[in-house]
């Protein structure tokens, strides 16, 4: 069972949620002190937390055997929390993903796997999961959903090559998209990031 930490309203009060997913290395806790800077003042905050601190244990581009079964047990942790989310009453086009790194790849795996109108899908630094992008995984649409990709243009751990490939499928899928890419190499999360998504996204 997924240890999940929660934060702002209570699920049973919220109309919003999110769910929020932390990065290789990282916590549930790591990834809700994000919410200080973000305008979830209305939301219920749902961060799950990886076993060893890990989705997945290698690369989101590694050969797709390698990642397999964990990959296929961390998005049916997501699910759970989202079937806990829709059975709370907060509809779909309420609910936002949202991730840094190894959890940005999540969220934009989780949402293009079950594409439909979301609140949005926020991802600090990732991509589409796979060796390489098989169209057939994914189905459904996106009807207009905010979809947000920000990160360095030479990041060690997200080539930017895959970004845009994400992006392109997304599109196709419905999505709106919005990309912001910086000069710097940092694998962080940067201010002119966190405004674009409150004004935008929150």
């Amino acid at each position: 069972m997924t240890k999940i930490k929660t934060a702002g309203l209570p699920l049973s009060e919220a109309k919003k949620a999110v769910i929020l997913i932390h990065g290789r290395g990282a916590s549930a806790e790591s990834i809700l002190s994000l919410s200080q800077h973000l305008s979830l003042d209305d939301y219920a905050l749902l961060a799950p937390e990886a076993e060893g601190g890990s989705w997945y244990p290698y690369s989101f581009m590694a050969q797709d055997s390698a990642n397999q079964s964990a990959l296929a047990k961390s998005l049916e942790a997501i699910k759970g929390i989202w079937d806990q989310v829709i059975a709370a009453g907060v509809s779909p086009e309420n609910v936002v993903l949202l991730g840094f790194s190894q959890g940005a790849c999540l969220s934009l795996e989780f949402a293009a796997q079950n594409a439909q109108k979301l609140g949005g899908v926020i991802a600090f630094t990732g991509g589409l999961i796979g060796e390489k992008i098989l169209e057939e995984k994914y189905s459904g649409d996106f009807e207009g959903t905010p979809v947000f990709i920000g990160s360095s243009e030479k990041d060690v751990h997200v080539p930017l090559s895959r970004i845009k490939e994400s992006e392109t499928l997304l599109s196709r899928m419905g999505a709106k998209m919005k990309l912001l890419i910086f000069k710097d190499s940092n694998h962080t999360i940067r201010e002119e990031e966190i405004d674009w998504v409150n004004e935008n996204i929150l």
